[in-house]
């Protein structure tokens, strides 16, 4: 789906609805977010799996990574709060990548240590997915993760991702997961 502004005025974000969940709401991001996006790439506790995690100007860099992505294709990466809350309290959405010579959309999520154990990752994860069926049927939708990480392999397998191949990716040895 491309998503055509009338109003050159509008940006994609006026366009997009916001998805809430029971306990949730993603939105797309603004650049008032950027600190707190920063914040969470660059903790050292959701960076344990990660071989060589981002500093602040490579966080930074990500994030303005995402909202080209958003400007080009009208959807994401969102930023997730709790409804009513203004702190973001983690990252959750689909890009498009290339992935062996196929457009896929890969899902990620990634979530501030005070917000893990909730089962934010899987209601988030959830609604983005039900998103994808409905906007994006045409793309598959993949989920790389490191082989060590286990809550997010949890995750994945909870969403209904299925193994789909294992390499080095990012420096890591992960496991594809396509749904």
């Amino acid at each position: 789906m491309r998503v055509i502004l009338s109003d050159p005025r509008a940006s994609f974000a006026d366009v997009f609805t916001d998805i809430e969940t029971g306990r949730l709401l993603l939105r797309p991001p603004h650049e008032a977010d950027r600190q707190a996006m920063v914040d969470i790439h660059t903790d050292p506790r959701t960076n344990r799996f990660h071989p060589d995690p981002p500093d602040v100007r490579q966080a930074s860099e990500m994030f303005t990574g995402w909202l080209a992505h958003w400007a080009e294709h009208g959807f994401g990466y969102l930023a997730v709060t709790e409804p009513g809350g203004t702190e973001v309290i983690g990252v959750c959405g689909v890009r498009t990548r290339d992935f062996h010579g196929e457009k896929v959309l890969n899902l990620g999520y990634r979530f501030r240590p005070s917000a893990w154990g909730k089962g934010y990752a899987v209601e988030a994860g959830s609604a983005v997915l039900e998103w994808c069926t409905h906007e994006q049927p045409s793309l598959p939708v993949l989920a790389s993760v490191n082989v060590d990480n286990k809550p997010s392999l949890r995750v994945a397998e909870r969403l209904g991702f299925t193994e789909y191949t294992e390499e080095v990716y990012e420096g890591a040895l992960s496991r594809h997961y396509r749904r």
